[in-house]
């Protein structure tokens, strides 16, 4: 039963599906059918669009072609317009250019005439010349050598006429401007700067107590003022006086040494050869340190600091040394002061200016011990203890020996004459001050074309009169010039002189 039931199970199973596949192949040829007659429809759909397409497209072809072939014969037809114009225009130019052309060539032409006759005519020029020139030789009496110096003569006096001029006119400029602003710094330094000045003397008077110290001071057969005079190297003078010996002597320090041991001898009251030693060694001590407080002082009052000590003590060597009777220490620091305001008006360095000021004069304290000129020696003691090129240089130039190179060292050398040249600084003896005066009138005379010339203003000033037939107004600056280099090499004087040059034209008639 069972198996029997397996078996139509199965048949039924196997009959099933075989309706079932022919249902569905069935189902399936009839899906075929209509899509095979769908895709057939779309084909003939697609093929209708596609033609009608096809014709668009022909259509908007043809029609593009048709607008660009007409732009292209548009551009074409512009083109061989502009390039008619262009052809035109060069046909134009080529014109022109032959027509100029024919021009040149008839300038050309014209010009290489006028070049024939220009040589020709030159040529004769050159023969017309030479004629000339021998006819002005034979004239003249002249060579063309001759003439020509002569030319170059007449040439070299107008150059000297104008360059006389033109240093007129410089030099009122310059002084107008210079002299203003000097005027100013130096007034003001001087104002700020008071120096003392004392005129020193080649004699010194000790006063005594009695006159019966004469006798005292003489000694036993005179023994005692030779043992002085000896020791110090100073005359005494006793004559009739009263209560007064003079010593005489011209070493100032030696006199100091001198009146200082005598004072110490009429105080103690004992005087005998032993007893002149002893004191005159502690009266050369006392000068030392009084040198020595007297250069330490001036270096304090003028602010130069650093000093080596042998230069401290020379300055104060100057306190007992004069030139033309003035104080040379207490030039040397006026110098100092003022040469410091200047610099310091003129943005200048003070320090150095003042420092090169004070030692200026440096060399007059051993002048008389050591061969050469003072700025010589003093050359010599800055470089020994040190000082700078700078000061060295500074000190140098201040009496011309050498050429200035610093603001500083111009400056030394201005408060170096305005020092000397202030009225009652400097005094010199009748004798060397006639001398002076003499020798800068015989420079003025000894020069052609001077009338007279006089030495005016102690000596401060020469006044020269000149004829007015050998100078012209312009020449006198020129030769005023020549003086004052003469007088600066040939002359040896105290501060500055003056040189005036005067020219007068006078015309004179008698009325009858």
């Amino acid at each position: 039963m069972n198996i029997l039931d397996a078996i139509l199970f199965l048949a039924a199973a196997v009959v099933g599906c075989l309706i079932g596949y022919f249902i569905r192949k069935n189902i399936a040829e009839g899906k075929i059918n209509s899509a095979e007659e769908l895709a057939k429809k779309i084909k003939d759909d697609a093929d209708k669009n596609a033609e009608t397409t096809k014709k668009e497209v022909l259509l908007e072809a043809k029609e593009e072609i048709h607008k660009l072939r007409n732009e292209f014969e548009r551009e074409s037809r512009e083109r061989r317009n502009e390039l008619q114009r262009v052809e035109r225009r060069l046909m134009q130019k080529e014109e022109s250019l032959d027509k100029k052309s024919e021009t040149l060539e008839q300038k050309d032409d014209r010009l290489s005439r006028k070049l024939r006759d220009l040589e020709t005519k030159e040529e004769e020029i050159k023969l017309l010349y030479n004629k000339e020139v021998q006819k002005l030789e034979e004239l003249s009496g002249l060579t063309s050598q001759q003439a020509r110096e002569l030319l170059l003569s007449d040439v070299e006096k107008e150059v000297k006429y104008e360059a006389a001029m033109m240093v007129k006119d410089i030099e009122t400029k310059a002084k107008d401007d210079a002299d203003k602003k000097a005027r100013e710094i130096i007034t003001l330094a001087i104002q700020k700067c008071a120096a003392d000045h004392v005129a020193e003397t080649t004699v010194t008077v000790v006063q005594l107590p009695n006159d019966e110290m004469k006798g005292r001071i003489i000694g036993r057969e005179g023994r005692n003022i030779r043992t002085l005079e000896t020791l110090t190297g100073i005359d005494l003078i006793i004559d009739d006086t009263p209560e007064a010996v003079i010593l005489s002597g011209f070493d100032p320090i030696r006199r100091e040494v001198a009146r200082i041991a005598l004072e110490k001898l009429i105080a103690d009251g004992r005087i005998h050869p032993a007893r002149i030693e002893e004191m005159v060694e502690k009266a050369k001590k006392e000068v030392e340190n009084i040198l020595k407080e007297e250069g330490e002082q001036a270096t304090f009052d003028t602010g130069v600091h650093g000093l080596h000590p042998e230069l401290i003590r020379l300055l104060g060597r100057l306190k007992y040394r004069t030139s033309y009777g003035q104080n040379v220490l207490k030039h040397a620091i006026e110098v100092s002061h003022l040469a410091g305001l200047m610099a310091t008006e003129l943005g200048a360095d003070p320090k150095l200016a003042k420092r090169a000021g004070l030692l200026h004069d440096i060399g007059k304290a051993v002048d008389h011990e050591v061969e050469g000129t003072h700025i010589e020696i003093g050359m010599e003691l800055l470089r020994k203890y040190k000082e700078t090129k700078d000061v060295i240089h500074a000190m140098s130039t201040h009496h011309g020996d050498f050429e200035p190179e610093t603001i500083e060292a111009i400056l030394v050398t201005a408060a170096d004459a305005i020092s000397a040249a202030r009225p009652g600084a400097r005094r010199e003896t009748l004798e060397s001050y006639i001398k002076r005066l003499e020798k800068l009138e015989d420079i003025a005379n000894n020069y052609d074309g001077v009338e007279k010339s006089f030495a005016i203003q102690a000596g401060r000033e020469i006044r020269i009169i000149v004829k007015p037939e050998v100078y012209n107004d312009d020449e006198i600056y020129m030769f005023a010039r020549e003086i004052t280099k003469k007088i600066e090499a040939d002359l040896e004087y105290p501060g500055q002189i003056k040189v005036n040059v005067i020219r007068e034209t006078r015309a004179i008639e008698y009325a009858k």
